[in-house]
Parts: C-alpha cells; sequence; structure tokens
C-alpha cells in the first residue's frame, strides 16, 4: 500500500527546505524527497572556484541567517553546502535522501507520487527541484568538429581539466564571464562569444551593488508589477563573481585579461563557427541598462557626484568567424543557460516550452506548486535570502487549499 501523507515536497535544496519549514509551522504532514543528498546540486553540478554571488550578510533562511565573521564575504561551495545542512538540521525537516522521483500523477483525491522506493499518496505536492536541471546546448552545437570538446558547467571544473589549448566560451551571464576569466587566468587563450547580457558593478558607492538592490526596492518587486514577466524570467543572470577583493568582472575587465569578444554565435558551416555582427549595439544595450540601474539606486540616495562606469570598449574589428578545424579551438565551453527537467512530471502543467504554468508559483493543477523558479513571485525569487517570502505565500495557498 501506498503511503500517505499531506504535502510531498521534492526537492531537498534551500527551496525544499523552506517550504518544508513554513509546512511544520501550520502542522501540515511532509515529506521531503530528495534524488541525492541534501543541497545536491551543489555538491554535484558546480565548478570548484565557484562563490555565492551574493554576499554572506544576505545568506538567509527563515529562522536562520549567516552568523560568521566575513559578513561581506562571499560563500563558498563547501560553505553554502555546510549553510543549508544546517539549516536542515536545525528544522528536523523530514528529508529522505537517495530517493528519486520517477512519476507525479493527479488522483481523485491528489496526486500518486512515484519513487524508486516506492509510492506516496498526498493531496499536495510541492516542486522544489530547480531552475537549473539542465544545461541548455543550441543545436548547432551538432556541427561543431568532432576533435572539440564540448563541455557545460555541469562537466567543467577547473581549467586542468580541459584539453590543453583555446577555449571558446558561449555566453555573456555571470557563469560565461566567470569562467572566461578563470581559464584566462590559467594562461589559456579564451574567446567569449556574447549576446544580450546585464552588466552590474560588484561595488557602487562603497557599497556591495546587492546592498542596492534591496535598498531600492528592485529585488522585491513582485511578478505581477512587471511589464513584461515572461522577458523578466528569461534574464540572463548578472555579470557578477563574488571573490574576496569584491572585483568588478565586466566586459571591460575580460577585454583587459585579454579576452576575446565575439558577437553571438549564430551558425556553423563547413567547419566554421560564424558570429553576428552588433557587438556596439550590444554593449550599448547593456551600458543603458546599467545607467538606468545606477539612476534608480541614486534616487533612494541622491549623490553630488554619482559614479558612472566606463562604457564597454568595442573592438575595432571583432572577428565574425572562427575556424574550428584550425586547432585554435580546443575546447567549447557551453554557459548558454539552463532549464528544468520535468520528465518525472506526469501532469499536463507545461507550455510548448517546457515550463511550468503558473501564477506566483500555484500551478495550474489544483494542488500543485512551485518554488525556487525566476521572479516566482519577486526578482529574487532564485537567490536564497529570496526564498523565504515565496515559500510563504505558497504555502499559505496550500494551506487554504487543504482548508478547502
Amino acid at each position: 500500500m501506498p503511503e500517505r501523507f499531506t504535502t510531498v515536497v521534492i526537492g531537498a535544496g534551500h527551496a525544499g527546505l523552506a517550504a518544508s519549514h513554513f509546512l511544520t509551522a501550520r502542522s501540515i504532514d511532509h515529506v521531503v524527497l530528495e534524488r541525492g543528498e541534501v543541497a545536491n546540486s551543489w555538491r554535484t553540478e558546480r565548478w570548484d572556484s565557484l562563490r555565492l554571488l551574493t554576499p554572506n550578510w544576505q545568506s538567509r533562511l527563515p529562522g536562520y541567517g549567516y552568523d560568521g565573521g566575513d559578513p561581506d564575504g562571499y560563500m563558498t561551495m563547501g560553505e553554502v553546502i555546510e549553510f543549508i545542512d544546517r539549516f536542515a538540521l536545525v528544522t528536523a525537516a523530514p528529508v529522505r535522501t537517495g530517493t528519486t522521483v520517477t512519476s507525479v500523477r493527479r488522483t481523485d483525491d491528489g496526486y500518486l507520487v512515484t519513487t524508486d522506493s516506492g509510492e506516496i499518496r498526498c493531496r499536495t505536492v510541492v516542486i522544489a527541484s530547480g531552475a537549473c536541471n539542465t544545461p541548455v546546448v543550441p543545436p548547432l552545437s551538432a556541427g561543431v568538429p568532432a576533435d572539440v570538446e564540448q563541455v557545460t558547467p555541469f562537466d567543467y571544473r577547473g581549467p586542468d581539466k580541459l584539453a590543453d589549448g583555446g577555449v571558446l566560451v558561449v555566453g555573456g551571464s555571470a557563469t560565461g564571464v566567470q569562467l572566461a576569466h578563470e581559464l584566462r587566468q590559467s594562461g589559456r587563450p579564451v574567446t567569449l562569444s556574447i549576446g544580450e547580457h546585464v552588466r552590474m558593478p560588484r561595488t557602487y558607492r562603497g557599497r556591495d551593488v546587492l546592498w542596492w538592490m534591496d535598498a531600492s526596492g528592485v529585488w522585491d518587486q513582485r511578478y505581477d508589477e512587471v511589464d513584461d514577466l515572461d522577458r523578466a524570467r528569461r534574464l540572463p543572470s548578472p555579470q557578477l563573481v563574488g571573490t574576496p577583493e569584491r572585483r568588478t568582472l565586466d566586459l571591460n575587465a575580460l577585454i583587459d585579461a585579454g579576452v576575446e569578444p565575439v558577437g553571438r554565435w549564430a551558425t556553423v558551416r563547413d567547419g566554421e563557427a560564424l558570429f553576428s555582427g552588433g557587438l556596439r549595439n550590444l554593449f550599448s544595450l547593456a551600458d543603458l541598462k546599467l545607467r538606468r540601474l545606477l539612476d534608480t539606486f541614486d534616487a533612494v540616495d541622491p549623490a553630488t557626484d554619482p559614479e558612472r562606469p566606463p562604457p564597454t570598449r568595442t573592438p575595432a574589428s571583432p572577428r565574425w568567424k572562427l575556424d574550428l578545424r584550425s586547432g585554435e579551438i580546443r575546447t567549447i565551453v557551453w554557459a548558454t543557460g539552463y532549464r528544468p527537467d520535468y520528465a518525472w512530471l506526469d501532469v499536463p502543467v507545461l507550455d510548448a516550452k517546457g515550463r511550468l504554468r503558473h501564477d506566483g508559483g500555484v500551478v495550474d493543477s489544483p494542488g500543485l506548486y512551485a518554488l525556487g523558479l525566476p521572479v516566482l513571485r519577486r526578482r529574487k525569487s532564485t537567490f536564497i535570502h529570496g526564498i523565504e517570502s515565496d515559500a510563504r505565500e505558497v504555502i499559505d495557498h496550500l494551506a487554504a487549499f487543504i482548508r478547502g
């Protein structure tokens, strides 16, 4: 016979554990299912040198926050894992590790959750399995010559694990610029293919830029206040890196380090990568958005002489093609984003692009909920400190649903 719980939470990262915290507070019996260990994606799907983009003082979960001696620092992966592990212990979350969900189906009175360890019947399900389960690699990768190694951030651990020689990093988000810089610092020639990106300084007027995001209310903007919600949910992560010296890692810094920028990779033809033009326009658009963001900060705390970073420098003659057969490029790193994996979800709630249909985490099926997705209820939804308010409100809705 299947077990029975009122709620099943899928995923024991920070989102799933926050859901568990509020379920416990409401005395709703539940279980948290995790295919690996607590904080599994941090343990298995991150490169060795990665640090959080958010400063330590901003690392907080419901009733639990950073209490170390370096509030302005940025957690290493080991520290993030320890932080989430401790939260699971402090809250006594009912986590079952090593339990893979293989199917979720509707029933007359709720859902049937099938795992590799058995079946569970429940009234409600909270999907907290993350937004970054699978790296996105464009179809044009099929045209890359076989002797060029192709890796994603899930495969990448450090420069010493790659073949010797030049690297083409594709993608200008936080992941792309961080990997391009690390690879260049290792002495390798690095080319960075850039599309739409979000430029952001690490600090502004002496404070971390994410302090300003909080103080200005930008991160607290609700999903139902965003003009173009679909676009906001697809925006790449800002070009940031967490380092002890609080370094800004924008394209100017990469160019100074010797990284060669090229345009968006458009196609592969006869072994050649062809890049679109318009780098200057891409850079100008990112610079314009940055100036508008800094204007928003200055409206909160006016300055007589506000800081404005110099424009992004455009190469005089950026390359528009690169022969992948020449040996110049030995490795391609696809930093082209991620997507959730809902292969186990046997409920018709996905749109044509495989994304959950939901309204602020209330999924388009009675009793089904989601947490941890981009701009789920606020712009800060995917960050660790952004989960508390999202989880509280989603579990409030779930509790009201159970009451009928």
